[in-house]
């Protein structure tokens, strides 16, 4: 993971665009890139693929759970890079290495260095039953304990299992109602599409809790998916973006693209455009 900047190509993908904000109330609120949208790319040259994404115009990054790999030393050279361009890292995309008591120093460690706001759990993994979803609101505030000690929160992002009802329930509302309301819910907006829910009514339903946000998109047209891109698939952004505004007291907006038939670096400039005309 420790790459240096090397492919020069990447760097004239794009001038340097004008910030990207969504304005609300008077406030601005970052439109930013979860870096996983360009893992390819990053795992081939990780400083040139950031760089190029802080060109586009995006105003804050998403690191993903290989991070958890880097030395102090090293984040603090990406770090860098980042502040080169004014461009946040409000947040990181974490596997349970960073709630293991051993592992916890390491994450408050890198993301203080990286400026992160929210240290979220990427994943539950696969827990049995409702009991077993409470053990991961457990888990959940235990790390919000030791995050919060150093300035910081956990966070939680969802996927389609945590929609889906076991006993007439979703697993995202045992995670709600057992964590405390300084747990973000980072809402992956794709896999609630997916699944047949409604992304509006759970935002509604948690004012305040909704300071983070994976803008994914999906379709349900034959052989679509996740290959669309932002704006082009089924969710009813102008709604989610009103109530993420309104009710649910969002913070910064994360791009995510899962892939598409395009490069990876053009699809987040292409998504970041939709997104454009899309809150305008």
């Amino acid at each position: 993971m420790q790459d240096r900047i090397s492919r020069r190509s990447f760097f004239g993908l794009a001038a340097a665009a004008a910030p990207l904000v969504a304005a609300v109330s008077g406030k601005e609120i970052p439109v930013g890139l979860e870096l996983y949208s360009v893992r390819g790319d990053m795992q081939k040259d990780l400083m040139a693929t950031v760089k190029a994404v802080c060109q586009m115009g995006y105003q804050c990054v998403e690191f993903y759970s290989p991070y958890f790999e880097w030395k102090p030393e090293y984040a603090k050279e990406v770090r860098k890079l980042l502040d080169d361009f004014n461009v946040k890292c409000y947040s990181t995309h974490n596997g349970t290495e960073s709630y293991a008591p051993a592992g916890i120093p390491k994450a408050i460690e890198l993301n203080q260095i990286l400026g992160a706001r929210y240290i979220v759990l990427a994943s539950a993994g696969n827990p049995k039953g409702l009991d077993g979803w409470k053990k991961v609101a457990d888990l959940l505030n235990a790390g919000n304990e030791k995050f919060a000690a150093a300035g910081m929160h956990a966070g939680y992002h969802n996927h389609q299992t945590e929609f889906k009802r076991i006993d007439g329930k979703r697993p995202i509302e045992v995670i709600a109602e057992n964590t405390d309301k300084s747990v973000v819910l980072q809402l992956d907006i794709g896999t609630v599409v997916e699944v047949g829910e409604d992304p509006v009514a759970w935002i509604n339903a948690n004012p305040g809790r909704i300071r983070s946000m994976h803008c994914k998109e999906y379709s349900h047209g034959p052989g679509k998916g996740y290959k669309v891109l932002f704006g082009e698939g089924d969710a009813p952004w102008k709604q989610i973006f009103e109530a993420a505004e309104k009710t649910g007291g969002i913070e910064f907006y994360l791009i995510e693209q899962e892939g598409s038939d395009l490069p990876e670096l053009e699809t987040a400039k292409r998504c970041l455009a939709n997104f454009k005309n899309i809150h305008a």
